[in-house]
């Protein structure tokens, strides 16, 4: 197809009137998910993938780039006004914003974390613009050698970025992977820890899996949560968008590092939005002029991490829709969307449907600045929307969850899978044990399997031929790295010779 005109056709299906509706309930649904205090985004996607089912391929992936990009920014207004991050991407910085709600800075705090991150979103979907279709034009070339390498590289990425404790990250990727062996989609065809269970044969579904771990989990937190109800600090935010653009000329370059280091994490197998904001408020005090301020209400830590948790969400894309493989929790989700809907991951999605693509990176682009007046009115609406009753609110998630789930497959199994991995879920993350890995491992435990088994009969079972092409040889040599260079650096310095005083 002629470049222009699936460019054509993909603003023809971005701009139908049944997209634009889509995108402004999503948008809608995506604030309010975000603003209420331990939903999180990647539950707005989960809660989401019952309704796409019935959905047109475009519309569907539109109501989860919206409603994502709202829900991180809109987990903003909690943290500031209540000292409750609404979203864990929001949590970097919900004390510095609290802090400028005590010293009556509010709307610059709230307006901060609104504009930055719509500049965020915007500069992470123009690197994936650029960089998904240079990455695709490479993974054609790419056979299971490079793959095998590529998704063990993901999977060690995800363990390592996720979580401060590499061995729990390491258990719940080998429970994800265990999941992943469950029924007959392995290469040989053969019936692995079914138990005899018909519906097992099928494996466990992804997508009921996620909806338990992402949305029963949060409903079985509330249960068990006795703690007192926070105050708003504030009765009501005056205008957000006051004194946004001295901002915005005071710090060009932390927008700039915040945006790019955002984008840069998102595209890290596992990473995503929370990791970014941490990492980027962390950066911006190591080289601020002023470090002294941060943590007493000092807007730069906002400016820059504003920019890199919503810039991380369309840096997560771009491995996603080239490699198939996961930039976070959300990409996880829309994979098995994107399959759902006969758009399968991968190079060839960019040269046989380039409208679908060229529809996505626009999709992008129209949420990002719908951004700006929607999330001004859920500023003005904040305490409204913070006093919903969380007792009325997670009985309908939960009935939600559950007729959604029974809706995809029509089947009760289903069901279970979803509240089994939600209670599981629940108890893996009251212990610490990070949930990112075992969703990779769930996601990609297929792909690498296969990979393995087709390069091991290409070669004749000669494992040198892994090494013999140079891009699985540097793909080898970078997961070694990641794997041997830590042990190796802290063997050095506890070598190195203490030099007396």
């Amino acid at each position: 197809m002629v470049t222009g005109s699936a460019i054509l056709q993909a603003f023809q299906m971005v701009f139908a009137p049944g997209t634009i509706v889509a995108m402004l309930l999503a948008s809608l649904f995506g604030l309010f998910v975000g603003a209420v205090p331990g939903l999180t985004a990647t539950m707005a996607t989960a809660l989401l993938v019952p309704v796409t089912f019935f959905m047109a391929p475009i519309p569907a992936i539109a109501t989860i780039v919206t409603a994502t990009a709202m829900a991180i920014f809109s987990g903003d207004v909690p943290g500031c006004l209540l000292r409750i991050p609404g979203t864990p991407a929001s949590a970097a910085y919900t004390d510095e914003a609290f802090a400028m709600t005590k010293k009556g800075q509010a709307e610059v705090a709230l307006g901060a974390g609104l504009v930055f991150s719509a500049v965020g979103g915007l500069f992470g979907t123009v690197v994936l613009i650029v960089a998904a279709p240079v990455l695709a034009e490479v993974a054609l070339r790419f056979s299971s050698f490079e793959y095998f390498w590529l998704v063990l590289l993901g999977l060690t990425c995800a363990v390592f970025i996720t979580s401060d404790q590499p061995l729990k990250g390491v258990i719940t990727l080998l429970l994800g992977l265990l999941v992943a062996c469950v029924g007959l989609g392995n290469p040989a065809g053969y019936p692995r820890f079914t138990f005899g269970s018909a519906e097992m044969t099928g494996g466990i579904g992804m997508i009921a899996m996620m909806i338990g771990m992402f949305a029963i989990s949060e409903v079985i937190r509330f249960v068990v949560d006795t703690s007192p109800p926070a105050v708003l600090a504030v009765e009501q935010v005056g205008n957000v968008l006051k004194g946004q653009w001295a901002l915005a000329k005071k710090y060009p370059v932390q927008i700039l590092r915040g945006s790019a280091l955002g984008t840069l994490v998102g595209a890290l197998p596992g990473a995503g939005a929370d990791i970014a904001a941490w990492m980027s408020y962390a950066m911006s005090k190591k080289f601020s002029k002023e470090p002294q301020k941060f943590g007493t209400g000092h807007v730069e830590g906002i400016v820059e991490s504003g920019s890199a948790n919503n810039s991380a969400l369309a840096g997560a894309w771009i491995p996603a829709l080239v490699f198939g493989i996961p930039g976070d929790s959300i990409t996880a989700i829309v994979i098995g969307v994107l399959y759902m809907k006969n758009m399968n991951p991968g190079p060839t999605l960019f040269t046989t449907n380039p409208q679908n693509i060229y529809a996505v990176f626009l999709l992008f682009i129209v949420a990002n600045i719908i951004m700006v007046p929607l999330g001004i009115l859920c500023i003005k609406v904040a305490k409204r929307i913070l006093q919903v009753p969380r007792n009325i609110l997670m009985p309908l998630i939960l009935l939600f969850c559950i007729v959604g789930t029974f809706a995809i497959n029509n089947s009760l199994f289903e069901v279970t899978v979803m509240l089994v991995a939600g209670i599981v879920a629940y108890v893996l993350e009251a212990n610490r044990f990070p949930i990112a890995p075992a969703i990779l491992g769930v996601v990609l435990g297929g792909m690498l399997e296969e990979n393995f088994i087709t390069s091991m009969i290409k070669s004749n079972g000669d494992l040198g031929a892994f090494f013999v092409r140079p891009i699985a040889l540097g793909l080898a040599l970078l997961t070694f790295l990641v794997w041997f260079a830590p042990p190796v650096m802290k063997l050095l310095r506890g070598r190195r010779p203490v030099v007396p005083a």
